[in-house]
């Protein structure tokens, strides 16, 4: 398995977050030629009240966010690692909250598992060192985003209707 996933808040259950979560982030590596089975990514599914703790403490905003992610370490996109199945590389962490995922969803009038895959799928391009701090780096990222998630039958999450 490349997810090892914690459950820390039960309503995650319900949706199927492993399988979830492991398919997200397969089609991630897979997308940009990596072999999954050479890496490892710890998951944290968890609520709204433990993310903003770790927001808090990690980027000092204390408030709660969909998504984090921790790289194992600093990482370029022009860089890829490649992992060895071998002996399986850490990519990093991830942690992401319930009630922030459904209220988004629910906004957005998204299938919470489709916005949840795309959270995932995002954090793992941040785990391999992409970003959207710039707007051309936003610009690779998203439609990076869009192309594995068009891979999935999941529509393009940045089209407004």
């Amino acid at each position: 398995m490349l997810t090892d996933t914690i459950l820390e808040d039960p309503r995650w259950e319900p949706l199927g977050l492993e399988p979830l979560a492991e398919t997200a982030s397969r089609a991630a590596l897979a997308h940009l030629g990596l072999n999954a089975d050479g890496f490892e990514i710890a998951i944290l599914a968890c609520d709204d009240a433990r993310i903003a703790t770790l927001n808090g403490d990690f980027r000092d905003k204390p408030q709660p966010t969909n998504v984090l992610s921790w790289p194992s370490e600093e990482r370029s996109p022009e860089d890829l690692p490649q992992g060895d199945p071998d002996m399986p590389e850490e990519l990093g962490d991830i942690a992401i909250a319930y009630e922030t995922c459904v209220r988004e969803a629910t906004d957005a009038a998204k299938a919470l598992g489709d916005h949840v895959t795309h959270l995932v799928v995002h954090a793992t391009l941040h785990l391999l060192g992409y970003d959207h701090i710039r707007d051309e780096d936003a610009t690779v990222m998203e439609g990076l985003e869009t192309e594995i998630l068009g891979n999935l039958g999941i529509a393009d999450p940045y089209l407004q209707d």
